[in-house]
């Protein structure tokens, strides 16, 4: 898997940025890695340096799913930490659901205990 880190002008871009980014990433979809091609991530200030406040950054995550379209979550924060733990836990939950659903298209079992 892949992982791409973006910022905008506001957000110092740095190696220590980037593999705090990679092990949040590795760590919440690391077991999603097989099927994950790309993790592009964008952090994003949202006031700039005029004024801080709840929620101005910003985390935006798209996944590349071999074969599917992408997903893509956000989340906001009052630090780039809360955000992308938040955007990180959603991409997780939005592809345990897809995937999920991929593998069992039914969705459930039979009676005898069987996937369908």
């Amino acid at each position: 898997m892949q992982i791409q880190v973006n910022t905008d002008n506001h957000i110092a871009g740095s190696a220590e940025l980037t593999r705090q980014v990679e092990d949040v990433v590795e760590g919440t979809l690391g077991r999603f890695g097989d099927r994950i091609t790309r993790v592009e991530v964008h952090l994003t200030d949202e006031n700039g340096s005029q004024k801080s406040g709840d929620s101005d950054k910003r985390c935006v995550m798209e996944a590349r799913l071999a074969g599917l379209q992408p997903i893509t979550v956000s989340a906001e924060g009052s630090s780039l930490e809360q955000a992308l733990d938040g955007a990180a836990e959603k991409l997780e939950k939005t592809l345990k659901h897809t995937l999920g659903r991929l593998d069992d298209p039914k969705g459930r079992m039979s009676y005898a205990g069987d996937p369908s």
